[in-house]
């Protein structure tokens, strides 16, 4: 089935918030991508509501793993919703929940649903491997 066009604008700003946010850090534009309502539904501990929760997702992520880069494998879209499965890559050179920096590359897997409301990201679910991520870590032990 082809793509309506709200989709394929839906699409197109999901894959510039995983550029300008999580992969470069820019939060001001970031920011303009995201809308007054934004709620944030992931596995991560944040502080605060709404952007400023995912503004320190991203500032927190960004700080823990140096040259953090995230590569969207698959995207689709239905109406007014957008599924990413994504790789983040970096450097695990500051402090990630209370675990200190181990100088290890990661490798990082998710799956996030977005909403888009008046051409903004209004709601985020996440699911991310941090089983995976904490065994890359040494905090458990790896697959036998």
């Amino acid at each position: 089935m082809a793509q309506t066009t709200i989709e394929k604008i839906n699409i197109a700003i999901v894959r510039k918030f995983f550029d300008v946010g999580p992969s470069k850090g820019n939060i001001a534009a970031a920011d303009v991508l995201l809308h007054s309502e934004f709620t944030l539904h992931t596995p991560l501990p944040t502080p605060g509501p709404g952007i400023e929760e995912m503004n320190n997702v991203i500032t927190t992520c960004r700080a823990a793993f140096h040259g953090l880069n995230v590569t969207i494998n698959d995207i689709m879209a239905d109406g007014n919703k957008v599924i990413a499965r994504f790789t983040a890559r970096g450097t695990h050179n500051g402090e990630f929940m209370g675990v200190p920096p181990t100088g290890k590359a990661i490798i990082l897997t998710a799956i996030e649903i977005f909403r888009v409301k008046d051409g903004r990201i209004v709601e985020l679910w996440g699911e991310v491997n941090m089983m995976g991520l904490m065994q890359q870590l040494g905090m458990l032990p790896g697959p036998a």
